[in-house]
């Protein structure tokens, strides 16, 4: 099964944009919304590509978090 870039439906702060970037990475979110945030206090980019991601990335289907077997 191939991994998607899929916003996230459970761990939502904003949008889920951070914590589906941390799924899709095997990372921690926490770590994925430090990187946002460092990004708009050295220059605004942070906020601007959150929403662009937001825009492009797909919600989280349910059935796909269901591990079956």
């Amino acid at each position: 099964m191939s991994k998607k870039l899929t916003r996230s439906n459970s761990d939502v702060m904003v949008a889920g944009v951070a914590a589906g970037v941390a799924d899709y990475l095997a990372i921690d979110p926490a770590l994925v919304r430090l990187i946002f945030v460092l990004l708009t206090l050295l220059g605004g980019h942070g906020i601007l590509i959150y929403l662009i991601l937001w825009i492009v990335m797909p919600q989280e289907d349910v059935s796909e978090k269901i591990k079956v077997g």
